[in-house]
């Protein structure tokens, strides 16, 4: 069964659900209507130029473009990351341990599956390689942002106690442990919460999009466990470096604490 096309006037009819969020704000005065209207502005002008860059992609079949197209939701992840963080790393640490660590693990997560279980020819086919991209992207960047912000606020939180384990002779890592731990399970709780409740609460995007598409339910629900599991994996990598990335810059060699590579709070 082929999809039911939407039109222009089908949008225009749910987005007059917006009109309930922008009469709720002006009734309780919470002062987002204006804000409202501007976010859901630029997610369709967002989703209109995705659309035309893709169905380019996807024709061209260019290596090279598809490469330059996850360089750049890549780059964006990275400043997302760093918009996301209330204690920044000094000197653009921030953003280039964030772009590293989901980067990286984005990278190595994607290509697993493109290599291994999808296999689409070529390996490197727009078609499967962005929309994969940037379903585990958004997620690591989630991920990775959460934990670094827990681990710069708790590092500044707990300085005292992170100050006396180091006099106490412990190393910069035994004194960090405590605040590496919570990083890393705030980091990958959404993750878990996700998958815990997938299939039985939710159905995700890719299964619902599959389904409406007129795929076979088992092959859409195959799909996305593997979605799930791309999404874990690479959270838990991006993570894992992004915290013991930090932990190494707030400390320093002779196993003391360096809140002087912090920023300022943002206001």
């Amino acid at each position: 069964m082929p999809p039911i096309p939407l039109t222009v006037g089908d949008l225009a009819v749910a987005g007059l659900l917006l009109l309930i969020n922008g009469g709720l704000s002006v009734a309780l005065s919470l002062g987002l209507e204006r804000t409202l209207v501007l976010a859901a502005a630029r997610m369709v002008a967002q989703l209109s130029l995705v659309g035309l860059v893709l169905k380019q992609l996807f024709a061209l079949q260019s290596p090279w473009l598809t490469l330059a197209a996850a360089l750049v939701m890549v780059l964006f992840a990275g400043h997302e990351a760093l918009a996301r963080q209330e204690r920044r790393l000094a000197g653009g640490w921030s953003y280039g341990l964030g772009t590293g660590a989901i980067g990286g693990a984005t990278s190595l997560v994607m290509l697993l599956a493109l290599l291994t279980a999808i296999r689409p020819a070529p390996w490197w086919d727009a078609r499967y390689a962005i929309p994969l991209l940037g379903m585990v992207l958004g997620n690591a960047l989630s991920g990775v942002s959460l934990a670094l912000n827990t681990l710069t606020a708790a590092a500044v939180r707990e300085r005292a106690a992170i100050e006396a384990r180091l006099a106490l002779g412990g190393t910069r890592w035994e004194a960090m442990q405590p605040l590496l731990r919570h990083a890393l399970r705030t980091g990958l709780m959404p993750t878990i919460n996700a998958m815990a409740v997938t299939g039985l609460v939710s159905l995700p995007g890719m299964m619902t999009g599959q389904i409406l598409a007129g795929s076979d339910p088992g092959e859409a629900v195959k799909y996305q466990i593997l979605i799930m599991f791309l999404i874990s994996g690479a959270t838990g990598l991006g993570v894992l470096a992004a915290t013991l990335g930090a932990v190494r810059r707030l400390t320093d060699a002779r196993h003391r604490l360096r809140l002087d590579r912090l920023g300022g709070a943002r206001r």
